[in-house]
């Protein structure tokens, strides 16, 4: 019994290996390449401060990830550039005791982002919209609630525009037209 165990935990292993057998712990972002800036969000909502932080999560999230070295803007090989162009906060919930003030809301922002490749001088995505979402409670003030749930939507704008970039298809012939 002993030996079927063994032998049955051995060809599990195998099965699983197999299914790693095309799978790379590297990128497929040139070496060239992995420098990456990221301006402040321009922020055409009334959302106060929402820009500045977009992009701090922007950064964090490259720096998570690791394919990408931060650099400042004109220093890097690809520049991302963003817009928040909507935030939106809708009622999803109402307090009972008051009737039609809402207790719950959903909160989206909308940005429209660019990647460009400094290097090449070619824009590798223009404009995509990106919609990030999260709910809030408001327990008080409605701004301050708002301005608390800025931080993760903010984060879940982040990782969509950080794994879009690093999953972009380079084609080989990003980087000519390498700046010395």
């Amino acid at each position: 019994m002993k030996n079927t165990s063994i032998a049955g935990a051995i060809l599990l292993a195998a099965v699983s290996l197999c299914g790693c057998a095309n799978y790379s712990w590297t990128s497929d972002v040139p070496e060239e390449m992995r420098t990456v800036a990221v301006p402040v969000f321009e922020n055409r909502t009334m959302a106060a401060e929402l820009g500045p932080i977009v992009t701090q999560y922007v950064l964090r999230e490259f720096q998570r990830e690791g394919t990408f070295s931060i650099r400042r803007p004109g220093g890097a090989s690809v520049e991302v550039q963003g817009s928040l162009v909507k935030a939106e906060r809708q009622p999803v919930s109402y307090d009972r005791a008051y009737g039609s003030r809402a207790s719950e809301y959903r909160y989206l922002v909308t940005a429209e982002v660019s990647i460009i490749n400094r290097d090449a001088g070619r824009v590798l995505q223009s404009n995509r919209n990106y919609v990030a979402e999260t709910t809030f409670l408001v327990q008080g003030d409605l701004l301050t609630a708002q301005r608390n749930a800025a931080q993760r939507v903010a984060q879940d704008m982040a990782r969509q525009i950080v794994d879009d970039v690093v999953s972009h298809p380079y084609d080989g012939k990003e980087g000519s037209g390498k700046k010395k």
